[in-house]
């Protein structure tokens, strides 16, 4: 059997890494619905509706709110990434009475902008800037429609030098 000629083998590539893509997109939605716990997570009420229930402040990790418990709470990564959470910032959840989960950030901490380039391994994706890695949500790649190779600026942490996730601010 021949060798595939190489123009072929690239698209399989790139046929591969689509599929990877998507299949980490639907899981990342997945949890964005049900969380990690597999409960419900619920944001169908209107940012300006009056919403009772529990309220807890936590810390955004880059991924999850940590609260002052050290539970940890599923925050959509579509809104992580849209509202472009840094590690750090301080974020109130209420649990409405119906189950819902609302966030709000209310406390975001100094942030700085770097460029980068986006690579990715072991199914995560990083950018690559001022000589480190950098974690970033998938739903920030595929929000902003960045591929491997990309220039990117990412806003990261001012006075955490041992950040590890970063949010996507464009795609250059």
């Amino acid at each position: 059997m021949s060798e595939l000629p190489e123009k072929q083998v690239k698209r399989l590539t790139s046929l591969i890494n689509e599929a990877e893509t998507n299949l980490a997109a639907a899981k990342e939605l997945l949890i964005s619905i049900v969380g990690d716990d597999g409960s419900v997570v619920s944001n169908t009420h209107s940012p300006r509706e009056e919403v009772s229930g529990k309220v807890i402040e936590g810390v955004f990790d880059g991924q999850v709110m940590i609260g002052p418990d050290g539970k940890t709470y599923p925050v959509p990564a579509n809104y992580a990434s849209k509202s472009k959470l840094v590690e750090g910032d301080i974020l109130k959840l209420t649990i409405a009475d119906d189950g819902g989960f609302i966030y709000k950030q209310i406390g975001p901490i100094e942030r700085k902008q770097i460029i980068g380039t986006l690579t990715q391994h072991d199914g995560a994706y990083y950018v690559e800037a001022s000589g480190r890695e950098y974690r970033i949500l998938l739903a920030s790649v595929t929000y902003f429609r960045i591929n491997i190779g990309d220039q990117v600026t990412i806003i990261v942490p001012e006075d955490n030098p041992d950040a590890t996730w970063a949010a996507v601010e464009a795609s250059l």
